[in-house]
């Protein structure tokens, strides 16, 4: 923080006034640009050299199942918004079909963001776990977003890593509900392989894998060490040493942190020796964006990246 706490308190002392002067972001039907009401010129880049890291003076900022806020979740059409508006590090959710293909999701169900209950109708409670992976290909992904994305397909882990390859983007990649899939962990690594995303260059700035359960991370720590993992969550000051040994991160809710627990966090090193670290979710607007970056967290997961650059940048 240091050399930008001047710089960054007189932003929040301004937000009182600027606040008002800030564009509303437009509604995710409708929405044609960023949320500044101009689109960020392609090229110019987040930073961020280490998996994650905050290289420079502003957190790092992931868009949370890409340019959430713009195109609809987890299609490749969100990541391609986040491209265009200048943003390295996207973020996404993995699950796998029943037979077995790790595809991206939020969602436990297929209801709210695909057309699964008009395409099979008797097919309740419409698990992503209860299709294959040809069925939910068949499903359209975006039109509840908006019909400019009428026929946008839920993609598989294999087209998703693809696209984000072709843009040059960094994955936050998120193993969801490990419980309700066995050998998960085993087979994103295995398609994480196979893509080429687990050789040095990826494994050491361009992919983190994180979960909320503590047990599906320590099998990816042990089944490849070398990769940069994340805990979603708080846990208790007392108990971070103990996470600190197979994770590299702490990536909490913005509304259960403070300063204090930052720093406790940043006082022990990870399971790679260095400084544990912490991206904090979901920052959607300015004033926040700005609470949060005062505490010094090193990275802010957001729906809005371009709301949040420019509150932290």
């Amino acid at each position: 923080m240091h050399a930008r706490t001047a710089t960054v308190s007189l932003a929040a002392a301004l937000l009182g006034v600027g606040a008002l002067l800030l564009p509303t972001p437009r509604s995710p039907a409708t929405d044609t640009g960023s949320a500044t009401g101009t689109e960020t010129v392609t090229g110019i880049r987040t930073v961020g050299a280490q998996a994650g890291g905050r290289s420079d003076a502003a957190p790092v900022v992931f868009a949370h199942r890409g340019a959430s806020a713009y195109a609809p979740e987890n299609t490749l059409a969100a990541v391609d918004r986040a491209d265009r508006l200048g943003f390295d590090w996207v973020e996404n959710d993995v699950q796998l079909t029943r037979d077995g293909v790790p595809v991206v999701i939020h969602d436990t169900d297929l209801k709210r963001t695909t057309d699964v209950e008009d395409v099979f109708p008797d097919r309740a409670p419409w698990a992503v776990k209860d299709f294959t992976a040809a069925e939910i290909a068949r499903l359209d992904a975006g039109s509840w977003f908006g019909a400019r994305y009428t026929g946008t397909r839920v993609p598989t882990l294999t087209q998703y890593l693809d696209r984000i390859g072709s843009n040059r983007q960094k994955l936050l990649l998120e193993i969801k509900s490990p419980k309700l899939y066995p050998g998960v962990e085993k087979e994103t690594l295995r398609v994480l392989r196979r893509a080429g995303w687990l050789d040095r260059d990826h494994v050491r700035s361009r992919l983190v894998i994180q979960s909320f359960d503590a047990g599906s991370l320590k099998k990816v720590h042990r089944q490849r060490p070398d990769i940069t993992t994340g805990f979603l969550g708080t846990p208790a000051i007392a108990d971070l040493t103990s996470y600190a040994a197979f994770t590299d991160q702490i990536n909490p809710s913005y509304t259960s942190i403070g300063a204090d627990y930052v720093a406790a966090v940043h006082a022990l090193n990870g399971a790679h020796g260095k400084k544990l670290r912490v991206n904090t979710w979901t920052v959607n607007d300015a004033a926040t964006a700005v609470k949060v970056d005062l505490l010094g967290v090193d990275g802010i997961i957001t729906n809005t990246p371009d709301v949040v650059r420019e509150a932290t940048g």
